[in-house]
């Protein structure tokens, strides 16, 4: 394994050897964060939770996120991603396991609150360590390290299902999680690059995006936006709006996740090919029909077909414009990404229940059409790309 000499005299690893520590990072969060979620309906009768309450303490999710990603870019640009990778990965690990044993709705609450803090931070600083991983290897291959995610999702939840149907408890189940997460952190911790390969720039924690970053984050919020709609909407939609049976609208959602899983880890490829522009162009003109399709079609096989479509155009989007955004000159990188991802993930939050307010006033089709024009403006956001890059 070819290694280098780091500024502090120790050997450094090489970018290949770095390149597998930050995709076991990355499959680690996205298998331990899914194998949380088929324990919510568990969790939610054990305390007698109504709907309303049960979203109330899964807000927390997203409440600590956006407050810890602007305070992780400013730790990243301060001390470096490693450093910040490696602590909210150890923390996340055990803490992942903590809302199955919440005694209550105010723990519940706190432990959701506590949990998406730690995973927002290290959303932020793996894709940081990411972007210098890709700089060092000359070519791109963001999109894999979130196909890994995605990947790692698909087989925490179903391994979940699987354990579960054996007859696991929940608390063994996401404590075994929690143990598996470790023992793929602790390895890669030696081969991620050292915090001197991008530490530096602007350390403001709360410093508001602007100029370019300021536009990915807006490409970025509606791009999650659409995603997250198509989490909380397209069961529903399938089930309600096209009486479909339950089996069919459950398979909504798992085409959506299926076909993003496999655009991400064919994407470095397509953004090798078709040049980064060129990607979010066709990425969110591909979504906008795949969408509007589905929604004129009115049938639970297009609907099947164009949320397929919406997945893979959406699919390598995240990855591109993270990228753009650690490789924007005049901010550091952590800082970029995290102005970027949180003004992304205000779209995952405001689009499920936009949705439902409109559809309360147009109906859930008219809703979701809506979510059109805005992927619209997704395939504009190429040109963003392109500028950066030509800096």
């Amino acid at each position: 394994m070819n290694t280098t000499l780091a500024l502090d005299g120790r050997t450094e690893p090489s970018g290949p050897a770095a390149r597998i520590a930050v995709s076991a990072i990355f499959f680690m969060n996205g298998f331990a964060f899914a194998s949380w979620v088929p324990h919510i309906p568990t969790v939610q009768t054990r305390l007698g939770l109504s709907a309303g309450q049960l979203g109330l303490a899964l807000l927390g999710v997203a409440a600590g996120a956006l407050v810890a990603m602007p305070v992780a870019g400013a730790l990243v640009a301060r001390w470096g991603s490693r450093g910040v990778t490696l602590a909210s990965a150890l923390l996340f690990c055990p803490l992942v396991a903590l809302p199955v044993h919440a005694p209550g709705l105010p723990w519940l609450a706190a432990a959701l609150l506590l949990l998406g803090a730690v995973n927002g931070a290290l959303d932020v600083a793996m894709n940081a360590h990411a972007v210098t991983v890709e700089r060092r290897l000359g070519r791109t291959v963001m999109s894999s390290f979130h196909g890994l995610f995605s990947l790692g999702g698909l087989v925490g939840s179903g391994s979940s299902i699987l354990l579960l149907a054996w007859g696991l408890t929940p608390e063994a189940h996401m404590a075994g999680a929690g143990a598996v997460g470790l023992l793929a952190t602790l390895p890669a911790s030696r081969l991620l690059l050292p915090g001197s390969a991008d530490v530096g720039g602007n350390a403001h924690a709360f410093a508001l995006p602007r100029g370019p970053v300021l536009w990915l984050g807006l490409v970025s919020f509606f791009v999650l936006m659409t995603e997250g709609a198509m989490a909380d909407w397209s069961a529903v939609y399938l089930r309600h709006s096209l009486h479909s049976e339950a089996v069919m609208a459950g398979a909504g959602y798992a085409v959506f996740s299926m076909a993003m899983a496999t655009g991400r880890l064919t994407g470095d490829r397509l953004v090798t090919t078709l040049g980064p522009e060129r990607l979010v162009r066709a990425g969110g003109v591909l979504a906008a029909l795949g969408l509007g399709a589905a929604l004129l079609l009115h049938h639970p096989v297009a609907a099947l077909v164009g949320f397929g479509c919406v997945g893979l155009g959406l699919s390598n989007l995240i990855p591109v414009l993270f990228s753009a955004a650690g490789r924007q000159r005049g901010s550091a990188a952590g800082v970029a990404i995290a102005a970027v991802s949180t003004t992304g993930y205000g779209g995952f939050l405001a689009g499920p229940p936009l949705v439902g307010f409109l559809a309360d006033s147009i109906g859930l089709p008219g809703a979701l059409a809506l979510l059109v024009p805005a992927l619209a403006i997704v395939a504009t956001g190429g040109r963003l790309v392109r500028v950066e890059r030509e800096r």
